[in-house]
């Protein structure tokens, strides 16, 4: 009997291990497919990078020419943040440069969770 209960929690780890994989390459996909025409990971472009952004402070990212809104910002990027940003830049810094708005939900749940784990 613990023979197979050990066999059913490798099982299920790696069932879990599979998903959680899945959703870090859909959030690369998506990353790639929205986001690098003006963000790198690691360099500044129209946007500034975005490897580490967990826990950055808005607007402090050095190399990049922030907006006036971001530059006087008092958070620090989380997912609600990030949520709010990519749903609707605006709500978070007005009058900020970045006119980009990713409507899909899931598609910014996987951005989001991608980001995460770029450290």
């Amino acid at each position: 009997m613990k023979l197979l209960c050990s066999a059913v929690m490798i099982v299920s780890f790696g069932v879990a291990a599979l998903f959680i994989g899945t959703d870090v390459d859909e959030g690369k996909q998506s990353f790639e497919k929205r986001c690098v025409g003006c963000h790198g990971l690691d360099s500044v472009k129209a946007g500034p990078r975005l490897r580490g952004v967990f826990g950055r402070p808005a607007g402090k990212e050095p190399g990049f020419p922030y907006s006036e809104s971001l530059k006087g910002a008092r958070f620090m990027w989380d997912e609600a943040t990030l949520e709010k940003w990519l749903a609707e830049p605006e709500s978070v810094a007005p009058e900020t440069d970045m006119a980009f708005r990713l409507v899909d939900k899931e598609e910014r749940t996987k951005i989001i969770g991608y980001l995460k784990k770029l450290k």
